[in-house]
């Protein structure tokens, strides 16, 4: 059996690597715990990476979770989850401590200009390979394209369109003649959900119904809500709070949402960090300091337990899972709307950064074309260039657009 301090010392070190996103991260983790320590086996390490990609939430954090469930149960499950988490949630604190206290310094703007402009380079980047891995068959095509129209056109709830991307696949996938009987039984799964969502809105209702701290619980519902509809990894969940917190909720400005991407994509752990920056700010902008301090540790709390209830009650089913036709069928729709979304991010994004002033219109967003940005066009450009055309990694793209602005500030 692993050790306890084995699996400290591997997924704290797992921990402070997982820079580049999830393909990066499940890369480490496999060359971690399959190919150096031998704690898992490949069709054991597959067979929970295929589980956490039908999981809404993180599949990395989710991945390391779930590794940690195998080799030592539900204790192993908590550390190697937090471990996960916790080092890229620490440095996301200080850099959104950072970003309130300087981010209006010229010099700071400036930068940043050249990290939205990468930002962009990466959204359309994440565009094309999810678009890869989705498209299968026409219907996919299909779903991504009304996807997209919904949201864009018709500024469409995102758990709407997943929802409906869904029952398609679902009814359109041929039912399966022969199912295995789930071996897990049903008391210990009816157990282990209700501890786990117990852990997770308990505190949800304090800050509610208790304390009455009404800003915090309408925070801590949002980013419930939203941990439990964003399949499809980090660029969904931000396709999602495009919507709600800059046009609907106006806890944040676009501009500090791109930021926040581009600060998450520079640390550490999961992308889906970025909520983390997006609850301090729009605690900041209602309290001050100390509530943006209260907001973060609330987002994060909502955010990454039910990551937790997902792996523990399900993980035991893999294998029933496995042997389900339209549940694949579903999920595989709902990663094909997915391309849609993100497309929707991706205009959106592009739209704020190259130009100073967008506007909702009435069938979707239009620029005000006299405020366009030829520096930050310019740079969206290069990034581009270097992150598709290149192949250089998202911390040296970052890193290069981010000099460049200066640069051509000065000129």
């Amino acid at each position: 059996m692993t050790s306890l301090k084995d699996l400290f010392i591997t997924f704290g070190k797992i921990g402070c690597l997982s820079f580049g996103g999830p393909a990066a991260q499940i890369a480490l983790m496999h060359k971690e715990l399959v190919e150096g320590r031998k704690w898992l086996n490949e069709q054991e390490f597959l067979s929970g990476l295929y589980f956490c990609m039908l999981l809404p939430g993180p599949e990395a954090m989710q991945l390391a979770t779930y590794s940690g469930w195998r080799l030592r149960g539900t204790l192993g499950g908590l550390i190697a989850g937090l471990l996960f988490v916790v080092p890229g949630a620490l440095v996301i604190l200080a850099l959104a401590a950072i970003y309130v206290s300087y981010g209006d310094v010229p010099f700071v703007q400036t930068l940043f200009l050249g990290v939205k402009a990468a930002v962009l380079a990466i959204v359309l980047e994440a565009l094309i390979k999810v678009a890869k891995r989705a498209f299968k068959v026409p219907l996919h095509w299909a779903l991504a394209l009304a996807s997209f129209v919904a949201i864009f056109v018709f500024a469409l709830p995102f758990p709407a369109v997943i929802g409906v991307a869904a029952l398609i696949g679902y009814l359109t996938t041929p039912k399966a003649e022969h199912v295995p009987t789930p071996s897990v039984p049903a008391l210990q799964t009816i157990t282990t959900i209700a501890l786990w969502l117990a852990i997770w809105w308990l505190p949800v209702l304090v800050l509610g119904f208790v304390i009455g701290q009404d800003f915090l619980f309408q925070l801590a519902l949002f980013f419930s809500k939203l941990a439990t509809v964003t399949f499809g990894g980090a660029y969904a969940v931000l396709a999602f709070m495009g919507q709600e917190v800059v046009q609907n909720l106006g806890w944040i400005s676009a501009a500090d949402m791109i930021d926040g991407l581009g600060l998450a994509e520079t640390t550490p752990g999961p992308l889906i960090l970025v909520t983390e920056f997006v609850g301090f700010l729009a605690g900041y902008n209602a309290g001050g300091a100390g509530l943006a301090v209260l907001a973060a540790l609330v987002t994060l709390w909502v955010t990454f337990v039910p990551c937790f209830l997902w792996i523990f009650a399900g993980a035991p089913y893999i294998t029933w899972m496995s042997a389900q036709p339209r549940l694949n069928g579903a999920l595989s729709a709902i990663t094909a709307a997915v391309v849609g979304v993100i497309a929707n991010l991706s205009i959106w994004f592009a739209m704020n950064v190259i130009f100073t002033k967008v506007e909702r219109v009435q069938f979707g967003w239009a620029p005000d074309l006299a405020s366009l940005d030829w520096v930050a066009l310019g740079l969206s450009f290069i990034a581009a260039i270097l992150l598709l055309r290149l192949h250089l990694g998202l911390l040296k793209v970052l890193f290069i657009s981010a000099l460049l602005a200066v640069g051509m500030s000065l000129i």
